[in-house]
């Protein structure tokens, strides 16, 4: 009796002790045929992404970069899926941080949508998207840590294995630096005669078979020095001198100047001058003036 009550605790405290090891995921993500489904272990901020078939990346929530982004924790959290999402192979990805993401790498500009032509983020993977998918959480975390949970439906609806992101092969981040090579030496050569003062009308100056430097190089052609300016010639600039009591020299007298006319007088009597007087023609005048006689 006793060893099989021992047996029986022992099964009871590995079942409690595996129920009580296992907590439940940091996200878990699921889809029905309309709506995704989200459930956080803890409050914060969640951005549920979507690859479908031919690799084409949305972003499912929020519906716009400006949007709130807080989720409770513990309830499904329903998001409502586009057509071209339901019942298709895809891939879900949903990301929580405790602080707010940072969209401005996905944004379209002012008009608060996704940029899905220009945004280097959105464009359509190549071939691995739960690693594009990580990507873009990176981006929009700005590094901070993060939980993420995802899955993978197949052609025919039933669930797929994730499986985890594969690294390029490529590493971009190395940096290989070559070898510095040394300065080779100038090369010596083996003979250096100088044929500054040999002849060499039809002839050779040096030793047959071997190099021959020459050491002494013409001077490099220099025109000649401009000619010198011409001295300044000081020539001075004559000005008539007067002096009181005496004469200028090579000048006439100057005629005297005849003083001006007296003005006319005016009247003072009256402001204005006095107005011509009036002539009226008579009839007869103006008889004759348009044609007519008396």
């Amino acid at each position: 009796m006793f060893p099989s009550l021992a047996v029986m605790v022992g099964l009871l405290q590995a079942v409690g002790n595996s129920h009580a090891a296992r907590a439940p995921d940091p996200v878990r993500v699921w889809r029905t045929d309309s709506i995704a489904y989200v459930v956080l272990r803890e409050p914060g901020h969640l951005v549920l992404l979507n690859v479908d078939a031919i690799g084409r990346i949305t972003v499912l929530f929020p519906f716009g970069p400006y949007d709130s982004t807080g989720v409770d924790a513990g309830v499904p959290f329903a998001i409502p899926l586009p057509p071209e999402a339901q019942g298709n192979p895809a891939t879900l990805v949903a990301v929580r941080s405790r602080w707010a993401f940072d969209f401005a790498a996905l944004r379209g500009g002012a008009g608060g949508t996704w940029n899905y032509q220009d945004a280097w983020l959105l464009q359509p993977t190549a071939g691995d998207p739960l690693a594009a998918l990580l990507d873009i959480a990176d981006r929009v975390t700005d590094g901070r840590p993060y939980d993420y949970g995802g899955v993978k439906y197949a052609r025919d609806g039933a669930v797929a294995a994730l499986g985890v992101p594969v690294q390029p092969d490529v590493c971009l981040s190395c940096v290989r630096r070559g070898t510095a090579l040394a300065a080779a030496p100038a090369a010596i050569p083996a003979t250096a005669v100088d044929c500054s003062n040999a002849s060499m009308t039809n002839s050779f100056c040096g030793v047959a078979n071997a190099s021959v430097s020459i050491t002494s190089v013409p001077a490099a052609y220099q025109p000649p020095p401009p000619p010198p300016a011409p001295a300044a010639v000081y020539v001075p600039y004559y000005v008539p001198l007067f002096v009181h009591g005496g004469r200028a020299h090579f000048g006439r007298p100057m005629p005297p100047v005849a003083p001006p006319p007296p003005a006319a007088q005016r009247s003072v009597g009256v402001a204005y001058p006095i107005a011509p007087r009036l002539v009226v023609p008579s009839r007869s005048q103006l008889r004759s003036l348009t044609g007519r006689r008396p």
